[in-house]
């Protein structure tokens, strides 16, 4: 069976958000791609007698989602951080998009701060949705929980507390938020968004 293949990520000392926590936070995407790759093989198995195991099959591929969504997550996540910080360019596709659709960067940015410091474990994400041709943002529950449907990852920040406890204590989702954009990688986020228009 195809498995899936933990990437690696080329991530510099970042402002804020100590060495330490990167590597415990690897830790857990690397356990992702592991489960991922559990449950679809414990799918195989069971499914050669899915009617005796059809409890056990809902389990797993309802367990499949947080799996697979947690590994996905966490690659866009890193992705975003790797080769070191660059600035959003003015002008660029997606600023200008950013600007038509909220009125100004900095008006973007803070919904999307806003977001981010939800109440409970989640995600911030910024989609694009290729139908109507616009930026949109989500909340999503633990890895899977609201994902919008069809719609690609432009941007999103971790918001489980192992992100940033380590650094920041559970009081200190604020400054973790703002030390990520702080090492974001527009460059990338930019392609993401290209790449969501295709």
């Amino acid at each position: 069976m195809k498995q899936f293949a933990e990437q690696k990520f080329n991530i510099p000392s970042l402002k804020g958000i100590s060495d330490k926590n990167i590597e415990e936070h690897l830790k857990l995407y690397s356990g992702y791609v592991k489960n991922a790759n559990t449950v679809l093989e414990k799918i195989e198995e069971y499914k050669r007698d899915s009617e005796k195991h059809a409890y056990a099959l809902g389990e797993l591929q309802r367990r499949f989602s947080f799996e697979f969504n947690g590994m996905r997550n966490h690659e866009y996540y890193f992705r975003s951080l790797e080769d070191g910080a660059k600035s959003p360019e003015e002008g660029s596709q997606l600023f200008s998009m950013i600007v038509q659709e909220w009125g100004s960067f900095d008006s973007w940015l803070n919904t999307f701060k806003s977001i981010a410091l939800t109440r409970g474990v989640g995600w911030a994400v910024l989609y694009y949705d290729p139908q109507t041709k616009r930026l949109l943002h989500q909340w999503i529950d633990e890895q899977h929980l609201g994902h919008l449907n069809a719609l690609p990852w432009v941007l999103g920040i971790d918001m489980w507390e192992h992100a940033f406890v380590f650094d920041y204590q559970p009081s200190g989702k604020k400054n973790y938020i703002d030390d990520f954009f702080s090492n974001l990688n527009w460059s990338v986020v930019e392609e993401n968004y290209k790449v969501a228009q295709h």
